[in-house]
C-alpha cells in the first residue's frame, strides 16, 4: 500500500469510508467487522466515520462504536488513523440535520473520543457548515478542541474555497484536511482541490465513485456503464471502480479517496487501485 499524508501523519493512499456499515441496509455486525478487518489486511490505515453514521433514532455513534470494537479484535492497530466528524444528526426518519454550534461540537467531540476509546481524536472534522451559525464560530470550536487536546488535528467538510481560507486563518497548521464530494461524475470541488494542493492540505473525496458505482446516499437507479472508465478498465484488466480511484490519486498528491464498503471484497478491491498508474493518454481519455 502506498502512503500519503494528513498533516504529518502518513496514511494509506486509499482509506475506508465506513458509513455503509451503519446506515440503512447495513450488514450484520459479523460482516461489518470482517469488512473493517479486510481493509486493515489490505494495508488501509485511514478509516473515516462520523457520530451521525447510524440508521435509527437514538443510535448516535453506532459507526464509531462498531469501528472501536473491530479494531479491538484485530491486534496492533497503533498505525491506524480513525477520522470522525461532528455537526450533523439523524432523527431516524432518513433525514439529516445540521448543528454546528460551538457548544454542540465540543460535546460531540468529547463523546466521539469516549466511543472510540481514545484520549485524543487523531482527525476531527466539522461535518458541514451550519447556515444558522457563523462559520468562524464553528471553526473556532475546532480551535478550542485543539487547544484543549481533545483532538490532534482538524478537518472541514462540504466547504467552499473561501471557507477553507477562513478556516486556515483560524486554525493555522491545526487544519489538516478538507472532505468534499468529488468523483468522475461530480467535479464541482475542483477549485477546492487545487487550493488544498497549494496549501498542503489533504483532500478526502467522499462518494469518490460517483458515476461508476451507486453511493449509499444515492437514490435508486443503475450505475453508469460504458464510460471511458469502463473502457480503460477492460484494457487494463481492472474494474471501473479501481480505474476511478487511480484517476483520483492522479489528480493531486493531496487526494486520499475514502470509498465506502459493506463487504470485505469491496474494500480489498478498492485498496488494490494503488497498483494502477494511469498513462497520460489514459488520463486524457478519462477527462484530465
Amino acid at each position: 500500500m502506498r502512503h500519503r499524508f494528513i498533516a504529518t501523519t502518513a496514511v494509506s493512499a486509499i482509506g475506508l469510508g465506513a458509513m455503509p456499515l451503519s446506515i440503512e441496509h447495513r450488514p450484520d455486525e459479523t460482516r461489518a467487522v470482517a469488512t473493517i478487518h479486510a481493509a486493515l489486511d489490505a494495508g488501509v490505515t485511514l478509516i473515516d466515520t462520523a457520530d451521525s453514521y447510524h440508521w435509527h433514532a437514538a443510535e448516535e455513534g453506532h459507526n464509531e462504536l462498531l469501528i472501536a470494537r473491530a479494531l479491538a479484535r484485530y491486534g496492533d492497530t497503533s498505525g491506524v488513523l480513525v477520522a470522525t466528524k461532528g455537526g450533523r444528526g439523524r432523527p431516524g426518519d432518513g433525514s439529516w440535520t445540521v448543528t454546528a454550534t460551538p457548544e454542540h461540537l465540543k460535546r460531540a467531540a468529547e463523546a466521539s473520543a469516549r466511543r472510540l476509546g481514545v484520549d485524543a481524536i487523531g482527525l476531527y472534522q466539522l461535518h458541514k457548515p451550519d447556515p444558522a451559525v457563523p462559520w468562524a464560530e464553528s471553526v473556532g470550536a475546532l480551535r478550542d478542541l485543539l487547544d484543549a487536546g481533545t483532538i490532534r488535528s482538524a478537518g472541514i467538510s462540504n466547504t467552499t474555497t473561501a471557507q477553507v481560507l477562513e478556516a486556515r486563518e483560524i486554525l493555522g497548521d491545526g487544519l489538516a484536511s478538507v472532505q468534499n464530494r468529488y468523483s468522475p461524475a461530480v467535479r464541482d470541488s475542483e477549485p477546492v482541490l487545487r487550493l488544498c494542493t497549494d496549501l498542503g492540505l489533504a483532500f478526502l473525496p467522499w462518494s469518490p465513485l460517483g458515476g461508476i458505482s451507486r453511493s449509499s446516499l444515492d437514490g435508486p437507479g443503475p450505475a453508469s456503464a460504458g464510460t471511458a472508465f469502463h473502457a480503460v478498465a477492460a484494457e487494463r484488466g481492472a474494474s471501473p471502480q479501481q480505474i476511478a480511484l487511480a484517476w483520483l490519486l492522479a489528480r493531486s498528491p493531496a487526494v486520499i479517496p475514502i470509498p465506502g464498503a459493506s463487504r470485505p471484497a469491496s474494500i480489498t478491491a478498492s485498496a488494490q487501485a494503488v497498483e494502477f498508474t494511469l498513462s497520460a493518454n489514459e488520463l486524457d481519455r478519462l477527462g484530465d
